[in-house]
C-alpha cells in the first residue's frame, strides 16, 4: 500500500510513518484521533494554501488580488479536493475502522478531501516545499487549465445567478444537522431550487452551504 502511494504522489518517503498517518482515518485509530491523519491535514491545508496561490502568482501575473482570491477559493475548495482525491485513486488507500468502511465514509467528500491534504502536510514534513509543489502541479493541472480568463465565482454566488437566470425561486439554504463538539463542530446543510436539492457537510456552515451549492449547480447543468 505504501509503494502505491508514494508512486502515486512521485515521493519516495524518508519517514514512512508519515505516509502511514496521512492515510489513517480517525475512526481507525480510536477515541481522540491521536495517530490519525488530522494533524498532518492542518499543516497540508496551509501548504497547498501557499503553493497554488504561488501558481497562480505565476500563471496570472497581471491579474489583481480580486481575481486571484476566487480562483484559489475554488481550487483548494472542498468539492475541488474530494474530485481530485477520487481522480488519483485515494478512496482505495485510505485506512478505516470495518464499521466506517461498510458506512462509506471512505467516499465522503470531505473525509477525501482532508485525506487529501494530509498527504499534501505529509510530502512536506518528510522533504520540504518541492516534492509537495512537484505533486500539486500533477494533480491540480486539469482544474487550473480549465479556469479561463475570467475568475470563478463562489459557488453560492454562481447558483443563485443560475437560478435568478431562469425564474424568480432563489436558492434555499437548510441546516439539516449540526453534530460534534463544540470545538469540532460538523455541518449538514440542504439547498434546494423547487424540488431539486443538493446536501453539503463541512466543519462550518458556510463552508457546507458552498460544498451544496457546488453540488447543486452541477447536477443542474450536467
Amino acid at each position: 500500500m505504501s509503494t502505491q502511494a508514494e508512486i502515486l504522489l512521485g515521493h519516495d518517503f524518508a519517514q514512512p510513518k508519515l505516509l502511514a498517518e496521512a492515510l489513517t482515518h480517525r475512526s481507525a485509530v480510536g477515541q481522540g484521533g491521536m495517530g490519525s491523519n488530522e494533524r498532518l491535514e492542518f499543516i497540508g491545508d496551509r501548504v497547498l494554501g501557499l503553493l497554488v496561490a504561488e501558481w497562480l502568482i505565476e500563471r496570472y501575473p497581471n491579474e489583481r488580488e480580486g481575481g486571484l482570491g476566487p480562483r484559489l477559493a475554488q481550487l483548494v475548495s472542498r468539492p475541488t479536493l474530494a474530485m481530485i482525491a477520487e481522480a488519483i485513486g485515494l478512496p482505495d488507500l485510505l485506512e478505516v475502522s470495518p464499521g466506517e468502511s461498510r458506512r462509506g465514509v471512505r467516499n465522503r467528500s470531505t473525509v477525501l478531501a482532508d485525506a487529501l491534504e494530509a498527504l499534501i502536510g505529509a510530502l512536506y514534513a518528510d522533504g520540504g516545499l518541492e516534492p509537495a509543489r512537484n505533486f500539486i502541479r500533477a494533480a491540480f493541472a486539469a482544474r487550473i487549465d480549465a479556469q479561463d480568463a475570467t475568475p470563478p465565482k463562489d459557488p453560492k454566488t454562481a447558483l443563485q445567478e443560475f437560478a435568478l437566470a431562469r425564474g424568480p425561486v432563489l436558492p434555499l439554504y437548510t441546516l439539516i444537522a449540526q453534530t460534534g463538539p463544540s470545538h469540532a463542530p460538523r455541518f449538514r446543510v440542504q439547498v434546494s431550487i423547487g424540488t431539486t436539492s443538493a446536501e453539503g457537510e463541512a466543519g462550518t456552515k458556510r463552508e457546507a452551504e458552498q460544498i451544496a451549492a457546488h453540488t447543486l449547480l452541477d447536477r443542474l447543468t450536467s
